[in-house]
């Protein structure tokens, strides 16, 4: 039986597949040359490859305009991306290459937006959805960017105290509000209603009471939820048609509420036999809202989704070299890659996420059961699982080889950044990997440069308080 690196893959998943081919027995990513990349740049580096975050967007808003197109359907789709999943400078550029509006999380994120606008980045006719928690701090960078000419802000109360606060206020203009509505958490989850959001059953009078015949207020949308995602499952349908329902009720009563939220919720490939049929839930959701409209007798709502993870996720990535092999006991073996697992892929041992872990090279060896782990001193520095595997299946390789073994993260481009802090103090002082950012030119060509280099000594003293 054939049972190199090779025959494993090839037997166990479609291979080459979509972002992923060898050439001259190296691993590449979406036609890049991770070899060389590697030799340009050394180990361990992070890359992010812009291209495909346009090709996800695009990918998205064709399903939903089509399934629009196709179902007679009378409101119109918008697609937001989610700041707070990546912030580069460069990442939101290329989402804003396809003209995506924007969501905010929080104070700073309207710094950010205003940033964008004096680039010539956006105008102040691009949709802006506000949600978070919303500090006064928060509130009053929102009126102020409303104030100052951004007419399609929207402010998605996650409180009923915070209506309270916007009028204390006393907000110059009529704004734009939004209500999210609290959904209930699947069974397994530590407590029963999401904090996020007001509840369900308050809805109706809270508007009655609160917003129905307030004049500086124009209810705009409806939002929710899940946090597992959009999945055809009885527990997501079931939160669905619940806002459903109630965006029928309120319409019934506010003429001028017309959106409907569905928030984020689309995933990202996180191993090679990940099947999603993005097209049959995009239809459903377009079916089913055209249907109960329809039946009650309401018109259709505009459709906003607010992709972050969906949006940049696969377009990540993060190359180690592995450093050693320990036969730490009869049947376990580790692979010691050359930077910490917990810093550079945290959403790895705090949410038990899960990446496409490749190796680069040496997809002509026997594979074996391995663990992977970081060089810190820590014992959560490790990654075992992949699929059903409780442990990794990689190449075989000896600590006398001339080349080393490369391993590759993919798909790594949400909220790693964000969760490990970039560019500050890491644990055990092991430095941030150097940022590289890869694109194409007009003509198709591949271009890398370097973002940022590894974090230095200096850099992390300098946070830390120390002289050198």
């Amino acid at each position: 039986m054939r049972n190199t690196y090779f025959d494993l893959i090839e037997q166990s998943y479609y291979f080459p597949q979509e972002g992923f081919d060898l050439r001259d027995g190296f691993l590449t990513f979406h036609g890049v040359s991770l070899k060389y990349l590697i030799e340009k740049h050394g180990t361990p580096f992070r890359f992010i490859y812009l291209p495909k975050i346009s090709e996800q967007i695009k990918k998205a808003r064709n399903l939903f305009n089509r399934a629009i197109k196709n179902n007679g359907y009378n409101g119109d789709y918008y697609y937001c991306y989610c700041t707070k999943c990546n912030h580069f400078h460069h990442v939101i550029g290329e989402a804003l290459k396809q003209k995506v509006d924007l969501e905010t999380s929080s104070s700073f994120d309207i710094d950010l937006i205003l940033n964008l606008y004096h680039e010539k980045k956006i105008d102040k006719n691009r949709k802006i959805i506000h949600n978070g928690y919303k500090t006064d701090d928060y509130l009053r960078k929102i009126l102020e960017l409303q104030e100052f000419g951004f007419k399609n802000s929207i402010i998605i109360l996650d409180s009923v105290k915070e209506l309270d606060r916007i009028k204390k206020l006393e907000p110059k203009k009529k704004i734009k509000i939004g209500l999210r509505m609290a959904i209930n958490e699947e069974a397994q989850s530590a407590y029963y209603t999401s904090r996020l959001g007001i509840r369900h059953n308050e809805m109706l009078s809270f508007f009655r009471e609160n917003i129905k015949d307030n004049d500086i207020i124009e209810f705009k949308m409806l939002h929710f939820f899940v946090d597992s995602g959009i999945k055809d499952t009885l527990y997501y349908w079931g939160e669905f048609q619940k806002a459903l329902n109630l965006y029928i009720d309120l319409k019934k009563e506010c003429e001028s509420l017309d959106s409907f939220n569905l928030g984020g919720g689309f995933p990202t490939r996180n191993h090679l036999g990940f099947e999603y049929n993005y097209e049959y839930l995009i239809n459903e959701i377009i079916v089913n809202i055209k249907e109960a409209c329809t039946r009650e007798g309401v018109s259709e709502p505009d459709i906003y989704t607010e992709f972050g993870r969906y949006t940049v996720g696969e377009s990540g990535a993060i190359i180690f070299e592995v450093l050693e092999q320990k036969q730490q006991n009869d049947t376990e073996i580790w692979y010691i890659v050359n930077n910490s697992l917990m810093n550079t892929i945290p959403d790895s041992w705090s949410i038990h996420e899960k990446f496409i872990l490749l190796p680069i090279n040496k997809w002509d060896l026997e594979y074996q059961r391995v663990n992977i782990g970081g060089i810190s001193c820590d014992h959560s520095d490790y990654y075992n699982s992949e699929d059903l595997n409780q442990e990794v299946l990689l190449p075989k390789y000896t600590n006398e080889d001339k080349e080393p073994l490369y391993l590759g993260f993919f798909h790594t481009g949400a909220y790693q950044d964000a969760i490990s802090g970039y560019g500050g103090i890491k644990h055990c002082l092991i430095p941030a990997p150097k940022h590289v950012i890869i694109d194409r030119d007009d003509k198709g060509n591949i271009i890398d440069y370097v973002y940022r280099e590894e974090q230095n000594v200096h850099e992390m003293f300098k946070i830390l308080g120390y002289h050198t």
